[in-house]
């Protein structure tokens, strides 16, 4: 058998599953292998996992590297190219997760690094700490010691134990590559790579069961809801804590999934979760496609570039995480971090030469909040000019949920894009020649003047005073308030409503891959968000446990479906 036909063969086979036991030593949320981990015997295996499969998700590049250090260990390190998912218009990655497909060329990327990681796994460096067994002889096959291996691997990639079918496929196929490789060891890798090319290891499948508080309709089981509390809070694999409470079937009480969720936000772990959601929320893929003019902008190096998303996720958790904030301050902290890198773009004096140090910004000051960071400003501008209309763009679209229309593909863009016009210096005079155009006034009217408060910060977020030798002039608004620069901006921000009803639509939306909620679900977890001052905890915590977010909208997906084959993904028809 080839390499590519038993690839296809073992991800065909991926719908099904293996079970997985005592590997992992319990504290915290770690699931990474101990030493003195294997004593629990073995967990039982399932009969039929899928029989009620309601969803599919692939999982991120982010979900993909924290499963695979939080079972194997930071040190196995995941080289490769992930395939990028679509973000739906409007949307969320998280969203788009749901309609993600797998092309031949990104199945073939993930079968490399699945046998990277294999490879490094059970190489001789790390072997030890999940090969328990010693095989009769290392060059030939050993069905009871690679099961005791694997089905324990395997709860924990597929997020369940495994059935039966699933583990004597893993055993087998380990038993029937130690011919052509002549090592057990080398068997157990092969093994290993099929369960990481498995779709049911790529893919969260969610699966449902018989609602008793609804009649004839259906709810997440106990397994589902483990997966989505660990996706949702850190951003990984459910842990061993989490797998036992669904084996026990703790997760569909009320009152236990309470008590759970409210421990894993409580954890260290909540940090990485609450990363993940912002860099989703706040479209850091585009961090990939971000250049600059280097004639315009000489300073912007590629030490100051990796820096950006950095510098807004530490300003984040710092607010939200570390120190319990407002969310809606977020917009007027003045605390923030620096490196001696970011010093000359923001103009102030970096004690240290290495690494990240607090820095605070006077009262009033320009720099307070989110969008008064250089990552945000030259995300949003463009290679050799700051861009009034697509800050407003994103303020409106990302942080109030309110989309704008793209421009018609017949605009012209002359009078915009001519920064050397002595006649029309500034950006909001070339903005209010171009907005009289009558097709372009529309969208202008409710982006420019929130963008406009912003252009005190050039195309990298440096601040200036005058453009071409004219003074700046920061007046905005939003609606009927109207304020001045960037300080104004926040605090206009913080005070609107349809800021933290944003971000509690993004976080239902990011929980459960779907770009649509009730609104009364929106509206009781925005109102318990408001009594709780508007913590990030809070919020994450009423998502995760409002039982009209584990309810299953329709009906099981068929049988089509239900059992995955290498022609459907293909077919993005996962």
């Amino acid at each position: 058998m080839t390499a590519m036909s038993l690839k296809m063969k073992t991800f065909a086979l991926g719908m099904a599953a293996v079970p997985l036991a005592g590997l992992a030593y319990v504290a915290a949320g770690a699931i990474h292998a101990d030493a003195a981990a294997v004593t629990a015997p073995p967990a039982p295996t399932l009969a039929a996992p899928l029989d009620n499969v309601v969803g599919l998700r692939r999982l991120t590049e982010s979900q993909y590297r924290n499963t695979i250090a939080d079972i194997f260990g930071p040190d196995v390190v995941v080289s490769g190219r992930f395939e990028p998912i679509v973000r739906p218009e409007h949307g969320l990655i998280a969203a788009g997760a749901r309609e993600a497909s797998l092309s031949p060329a990104g199945l073939e990327q993930y079968d490399a690094m699945a046998r990277n990681i294999a490879g490094q796994v059970f190489g001789e460096a790390h072997r030890g700490q999940f090969v328990r067994c010693t095989p009769a002889d290392p060059k030939q096959a050993d069905a009871a010691c690679a099961s005791a291996v694997l089905t324990p691997i395997g709860r924990y990639l597929f997020r369940r134990p495994l059935t039966t079918e699933e583990q004597a496929f893993y055993v087998k196929l380990a038993g029937d590559t130690v011919g052509n490789t002549g090592s057990f060891y080398k068997s157990l890798e092969l093994a290993l790579a099929a369960m990481l090319t498995s779709p049911k290891f790529l893919y969260v499948i969610e699966t449902a069961e018989p609602d008793p508080a609804r009649p004839g309709q259906m709810r997440l089981d106990n397994y589902s809801r483990a997966s989505r509390l660990a996706l949702l809070l850190w951003d990984s694999a459910p842990n061993e804590a989490l797998l036992t409470a669904a084996a026990q079937g703790r997760l569909t009480d009320q009152a236990q999934l309470q008590t759970t969720a409210a421990a894993m936000v409580r954890s260290e772990r909540f940090e990485q979760g609450v990363r993940a959601f912002f860099s989703d929320m706040l479209l850091f893929e585009k961090f990939g496609e971000l250049s600059k003019d280097p004639i315009v902008y000489p300073y912007f190096n590629t030490e100051v570039f990796n820096t950006l998303p950095e510098q807004m996720l530490r300003t984040i958790t710092d607010h939200l995480v570390t120190r319990g904030g407002d969310y809606r301050q977020l917009f007027t902290t003045n605390r923030t971090f620096m490196t001696r890198a970011l010093g000359p773009v923001y103009q102030v004096q970096v004690k240290h030469s290495y690494g990240w140090e607090p820095y605070e910004f006077a009262p009033g000051d320009d720099r307070a909040g989110l969008l008064g960071q250089a990552g945000f400003l030259a995300l949003y501008s463009h290679s050799g000019r700051s861009s009034p209309t697509l800050r407003g763009r994103a303020i409106r679209e990302l942080l109030m949920c309110q989309p704008v229309p793209n421009p018609p593909g017949n605009v012209n863009f002359t009078a915009v894009q001519d920064t050397t016009n002595k006649a029309m210096p500034t950006a909001r005079i070339r903005l209010d020649a171009h907005s009289t155009d009558a097709v372009c006034s529309g969208c202008h009217k409710i982006t420019d003047p929130i963008g406009l408060s912003l252009e005190r910060f050039d195309g990298i977020g440096a601040f200036r005073t005058t453009e071409n030798g004219a003074a700046i002039d920061t007046d905005g608004a939003i609606g009927a308030a109207r304020f001045q620069g960037a300080e104004g901006l926040g605090r206009t921000l913080a005070a609107d409503p349809q800021t933290t009803q944003c971000v509690t639509t993004r976080a239902i939306e990011y929980a459960t891959g779907r770009n649509e909620a009730a609104d009364s679900l929106v509206e009781g977890i925005e109102k318990g968000f408001a009594a709780d001052k508007y913590t990030i905890r809070s919020l994450f915590l009423r998502v995760a446990t409002a039982p009209e977010a584990y309810q299953v909208p329709g009906k099981p997906l068929d049988d089509a479906v239900k059992h995955v084959t290498m022609a459907a993904i293909r077919q993005g028809r996962p």
